[in-house]
């Protein structure tokens, strides 16, 4: 199984930015897929989740209304469009999965796979 993160980079604040997870060796509409971030210094947090089969949605309080994330079964990934960046957005974006949730979307043990990671820059 891999998940490989893409779509980071460096934008102003206020601007967008669309990362994608593209998977192979497991099929994400049967998984759970998530996105986490770690900034410098700090512990990697919950960004949002979408369950396997319905693809309901769910998200942090500090991204809600500004990011979304989809899936696209055909292409076997999972996506978060980032709008209205923020500075406080800058960080290490990781997607991961599990295929029957055990725990909290919210917690990273919850996860059996991981991406490698994707930079994400906010300047203010």
């Amino acid at each position: 199984v891999q998940l490989q993160a893409s779509g980071g980079g460096l934008v102003q604040a206020g601007g967008s930015l669309r990362l994608a997870c593209a998977a192979s060796g497991l099929t994400f509409s049967t998984y759970t897929g998530g996105w986490f971030r770690q900034a410098p210094g700090k512990e990697r947090e919950f960004v949002s989740v979408i369950t396997r089969y319905d693809g309901n949605t769910y998200y942090a309080d500090s991204v809600k209304g500004r990011f979304t994330t989809s899936r696209d079964n055909a292409k076997n990934t999972v996506y978060l469009q980032m709008n209205s960046l923020k500075p406080e957005d800058t960080a290490v974006y990781y997607c991961a999965a599990v295929s029957r949730l055990k725990g909290s979307v919210v917690l990273r043990a919850t996860y059996d796979y991981w991406g490698q990671g994707t930079q994400v820059t906010v300047s203010s």
